[in-house]
C-alpha cells in the first residue's frame, strides 16, 4: 500500500473527504489547491498544504499515489469561470499527469457522469460515448472532463503511466457550499430558511445520489487496484428531483413549499449509473440509503 499521497483539489468537497480517508490509513498526505473554490478549513491538520494553481507548472513531492480532483465542479463555479474551468481540465490535468510520470506515481483522475451529457442510453455504461452539447453553457465542465480522460489514456498509451479514471455521479454530504448551485445544498439552504425549494422544470428529471462516504470507498478501491477504467461510481437507485425536494423538507422539519421554476439549459433528463464494473472489479456498491444520507447531511452540514 502507498505511504504517501497527493490530492489535487484537496480543500474542496470531495477532495477533503479523500484527504480524511488517506490520513485515516496512516498515510502522509499533501493537499494541492489554489483555494479558489475549496476551503483550507476543510483540510485535516495532519495534511501538508501546497497553495498551487494546477494550470501553471509545479512540482509534486515524492508520492506513490496522486488523486486528481482539482476542477471547479459546481455550476456557480464553472459558469463564473468558463475559460478557467477548461484550462484546469486541460493544462491542469496535463501538469498533474506529467508530475505523476516524473515521480513514478499511480494517478487516479476524477471524471464525472457529465461526460455522458443528456444521455440517450439508460442506465449509463462506461462504453457509452455520451450526448453532450459541445458549445452549451455546461460544456465547459463536460468537455474539460472529457478532455481530461482522453489525456489520461494518451499518457497511459504513450508513456505507460499507471492511470485510473473514475466517473463520479451525483455525490452529496457535509462540506458542500450552500451557495454552489448544486441541487442538495440549495435545497438544504432553502429548507433551513423555510423558503420555497426551487425545482427546475416539472421535477420529473432523475438523479442518482451517492453519499460521500460510499464514494470515497470506491475511489480508494480504484486507487488500490491496477485498473485503468473508466469505472462508474455512483448510486444506481434513481430518484426524481421532486422526490428529493420532498425528502429534504421531511428530514429538516421545514415548513417550506416547493416552487417550480424554469428548466436549466442542457439539464439531463435522466441520470443513473450502471455500476456492474465496480461491483465486478472491486466488490463495491453504495451502502447508505438516501434517507439516511440526507439525515446525516442535515445533521453535519
Amino acid at each position: 500500500m502507498a505511504e504517501r499521497a497527493v490530492v489535487t483539489g484537496g480543500a474542496g468537497f470531495l477532495g477533503s473527504h479523500m484527504c480524511d480517508a488517506l490520513v485515516a490509513r496512516g498515510m502522509r498526505v499533501t493537499c494541492v489547491d489554489d483555494f479558489s473554490t475549496g476551503e483550507p478549513a476543510n483540510v485535516p491538520p495532519a495534511v501538508d498544504l501546497m497553495h498551487v494553481d494546477v494550470r501553471e507548472p509545479f512540482r509534486l513531492p515524492p508520492s506513490e499515489l496522486v488523486l486528481h480532483f482539482a476542477c471547479p465542479a459546481s455550476p456557480s463555479a464553472y459558469l463564473a469561470s468558463p475559460v478557467g474551468t477548461l484550462e484546469t481540465g486541460g493544462f491542469g490535468t496535463h501538469h498533474v499527469l506529467e508530475e505523476a510520470r516524473r515521480i513514478g506515481a499511480r494517478v487516479v483522475v476524477a471524471s464525472t457522469s457529465e461526460v455522458y451529457g443528456d444521455p440517450l442510453e439508460h442506465p449509463q455504461r462506461e462504453t457509452y460515448w455520451g450526448n453532450v452539447n459541445p458549445i452549451g453553457p455546461r460544456s465547459v465542465y463536460d468537455e474539460a472532463k472529457r478532455f481530461g480522460e482522453a489525456l489520461a489514456f494518451a499518457y497511459r498509451r504513450e508513456h505507460g503511466l499507471d492511470v485510473g479514471v473514475v466517473r463520479i455521479f451525483n455525490t452529496y454530504g457535509p462540506r458542500m457550499k450552500s451557495s454552489d448551485g448544486r441541487m442538495l445544498p440549495t435545497f438544504f439552504a432553502q429548507a433551513r430558511k423555510n423558503e420555497p425549494l426551487t425545482v427546475h422544470g416539472d421535477g420529473t428529471q432523475t438523479r442518482s445520489l451517492c453519499y460521500v462516504d460510499d464514494l470515497v470507498r470506491g475511489v480508494l478501491a480504484m486507487a488500490d487496484s491496477g485498473e485503468a477504467g473508466p469505472v462508474n461510481l455512483g448510486n444506481p437507485e434513481e430518484v426524481t428531483v421532486l422526490e428529493v425536494a420532498k425528502q429534504v423538507i421531511e428530514v429538516t422539519g421545514s415548513g417550506s413549499e416547493i416552487l417550480h421554476v424554469g428548466a436549466m439549459t442542457d439539464d439531463p433528463r435522466r441520470r443513473r449509473p450502471d455500476i456492474t464494473r465496480a461491483r465486478e472489479l472491486f466488490g463495491w456498491e453504495p451502502e447508505i440509503p438516501l434517507e439516511r444520507g440526507l439525515r446525516l447531511m442535515a445533521k453535519e452540514a
